[in-house]
């Protein structure tokens, strides 16, 4: 994804309060070997690039002047309850330097599990995202979860989610192999495969016969 920052000449709290009553959101630039560069991005633009996951987990192309330069987005300072953008970061990116990055994690395949078609299940999904560490060029939009073998009583854990060649995990804390995706059983629910029968003997029951009216 591509987007447009423009130099940003004054700093402080109060130009950023009147670049803000512009249209502007004040930002800055960061890493590599080049220092540290304010930049200011137009706020309706940047409000709409933020919707998209891709621009919080893929490598950007920022256009400035007549140079366009690589950059990861690294933080977002928002207004708490106004539709306002108050600060971004971005970091620079060397195409020969590994970084980290928060990758989301897309699930499919949970509707045809055993647990869930045929065993009265859910699927909770304890973890969205994780942190990664690769090279810029190997850098995922987001990772695929495949579900479709979920059965009661079982769990999928982060050593079973298959990585992109490139990418590997960054881990935290003692927990080295956590659970992504946990299976639940719904209270009251029934399993497929009894409440077909029971279904079927409740329609092959004949009907019980009307009561005969008393004579007069």
């Amino acid at each position: 994804m591509k987007f447009t920052a423009f130099e940003r000449s004054k700093q402080g709290t109060g130009a950023s309060r009147r670049l803000r009553i512009t249209g502007r959101t004040p930002g800055i630039v960061y890493g590599g070997a080049t220092p540290p560069q304010a930049i200011e991005i137009d706020h309706n633009a940047l409000w709409h690039a933020l919707k998209k996951e891709a621009f919080h987990s893929s490598v950007l192309t920022m256009e400035m002047g007549d140079t366009s330069s690589p950059v990861l987005l690294r933080d977002v300072q928002a207004h708490p309850f106004k539709q306002l953008i108050l600060h971004v970061d971005f970091q620079r990116v060397d195409a020969t330097t590994k970084l980290h990055a928060k990758v989301p994690l897309h699930f499919f395949g949970d509707e045809n599990s055993p647990a869930i078609k045929s065993e009265g299940c859910i699927a909770n999904h304890v973890i969205n995202e994780i942190d990664v560490l690769c090279l810029p060029a190997d850098l995922p939009e987001f990772i695929k979860v495949d579900l479709s073998g979920l059965k009661k009583g079982s769990s999928l854990h982060l050593a079973e989610v298959a990585m992109p060649k490139g990418v590997s995990v960054v881990k935290h804390g003692s927990d080295k192999n956590p659970v992504v995706v946990s299976v639940v059983a719904v209270a009251g629910a029934e399993p497929a495969a009894a409440a077909e029968p029971a279904a079927d003997a409740a329609a092959a029951k004949p009907a019980a016969k009307p009561a005969a009216k008393a004579k007069k």
